[in-house]
């Protein structure tokens, strides 16, 4: 497992064609003080959760996080079967948007997709389409019916988002829908997930309260 928040050059872009971008760099303020990211969730990391589900569809992995989160993901991520590069936030709480610049800029392939560290339930075969669906574009975002962008779980061209997202900070903008608009994105619609997945892939948990349902889900017989 490397420690790496340095560009990577297009010229290093080659051989592998999928990264994964986890982004972990928040406070969890919501969730009582400890770190979500590393919670354990029925027996298991979250983190591990959301990237043992992406493991099937990407190359490598990509973990953005704070300096002082590194000890803990390094952990819940040993005997991972994949690269792992930390990215680390060079400006902490600078909000999602920094997080995913930061980590697609550590990203070592043209496309990858991000997921947010709160999504266990993420579904592989949602991902693999939206990377089929990037192919060509700048970005696949999943735009459900109730209008909303789920930019923490989306394909996007790395260097292309994260310019988007350093020049929308740059401008003072914080929403994380604002660099989605300088790109050539393509919307996949809610019947186009659930033709090929779960809309669960995109429940995230922000509270002890859903943390303790999701785990019931975990443990149950029939499993997730």
């Amino acid at each position: 497992m490397s420690d790496r928040s340095s560009t990577v050059s297009s010229a290093e872009r080659t051989g592998r064609d999928r990264t994964g971008v986890v982004v972990a760099g928040g406070r969890s303020t919501r969730f009582g003080g400890e770190d979500k990211a590393v919670a354990d969730l029925a027996g298991t990391p979250m983190i591990r959760r959301v990237t043992d589900g992406i493991a099937g569809v990407v190359d490598d992995l990509v973990v953005n996080c704070r300096a002082d989160q590194v000890d803990a993901i390094r952990n819940a991520m040993a005997g991972y079967d994949r690269d792992v590069t930390l990215a680390e936030d060079p400006d902490p709480d600078e909000g999602p948007m920094a997080g995913i610049g930061t980590g697609l800029r550590a990203a070592a392939t043209e496309y990858a997709v991000v997921v947010a560290c709160d999504m266990p339930f993420v579904d592989p075969d949602v991902v693999d389409y939206l990377f089929e669906r990037a192919a060509g574009r700048d970005a696949a975002v999943p735009q459900l019916d109730d209008q909303w962008f789920q930019t923490t779980q989306a394909v996007y061209r790395a260097d292309a988002m994260a310019a988007a997202c350093e020049e929308a900070l740059a401008d003072g903008k914080h929403k994380i829908i604002e660099p989605l608009f300088e790109l050539d994105y393509v919307a996949v619609g809610e019947a186009e997930v659930e033709a090929v997945g779960t809309l669960d892939t995109f429940e995230n948990l922000n509270t002890s309260e859903e943390f303790a349902a999701a785990a019931e889900r975990f443990e149950a017989p029939s499993g997730n």
